[in-house]
């Protein structure tokens, strides 16, 4: 799998101090900086230690079956702005490398906050998924509105374990119990920052839900 982040510090080279330093044991194998530069720090065959405590389709340790990519971004503490087009493009370009020497699918190349939703936000709802997909990277899906009331914390019943079987067979941890709880709202929540950023609540609402369908049936397809 890929694990997109962002770095979450002031400059870039505060980041690469970080990354390079053996007491911080935090360390991923590229950081791409916003002028499009692309810095390789851990050969893509061996563990770098991003992911951090995580899960995806079942995955419990994403940092042995992962490569990791930092986008320098100062993110929410010290200014979230949106990512450079040099940027994104430089992400591309290590994007089409690492799919020539491994078999990543579509659905496995994922945010640091779908693996980890209840510590991660990075690298948020301004990161352009969509044209990561139509680069040929990732998944997205864009379904008309669909009518319905959102789903929320406290509610029950067979839709609720239909959304949590859904997030689950998609890749989070959550295991479908019917009952819409608080690791819940935190799934859905890192679902809409990657693919409904312009409604990141934690209620599912009839797009949220529209999308997760469609996610599910193209990530079928793209297996």
């Amino acid at each position: 799998m890929v694990v997109i982040h962002y770095t979450g510090m002031r400059t870039a080279a505060e980041a690469l101090a970080r990354l390079t330093d053996p007491a911080a044991k935090v360390s991923s194998h590229y950081l791409i900086d916003e002028d499009g530069t692309v810095l390789r720090l851990v050969s893509e065959e061996r563990r770098a230690w991003h992911a951090g405590k995580s899960f995806w389709k079942g995955e419990t340790d994403c940092n042995a079956v992962s490569i990791g990519i930092e986008l320098v971004n100062p993110g929410t503490e010290f200014g979230y702005r949106p990512f450079p087009d040099a940027q994104i493009e430089a992400l591309i370009a290590v994007l089409d490398g690492i799919r020539e020497r491994w078999t990543v699918p579509d659905g496995r190349i994922v945010a640091h906050s779908d693996v980890a939703p209840a510590r991660k936000d990075d690298p948020g709802e301004l990161f352009p998924w969509k044209r990561l997909a139509e680069a040929g990277h990732g998944l997205w899906v864009e379904p008309p509105p669909s009518p319905g009331e959102p789903l929320r914390i406290g509610d029950t019943g067979v839709g609720v374990f239909a959304l949590q079987a859904g997030l689950h067979r998609l890749g989070y941890d959550n295991a479908p119990s019917g009952a819409y709880d608080e690791a819940t709202r935190i799934n859905v929540v890192a679902f809409q920052r990657h693919w409904r950023p312009s409604r990141v609540d934690g209620e599912a609402d009839g797009e949220t839900r529209a999308r997760l369908v469609n996610l599910l049936r193209l990530a079928a397809e793209s297996a």
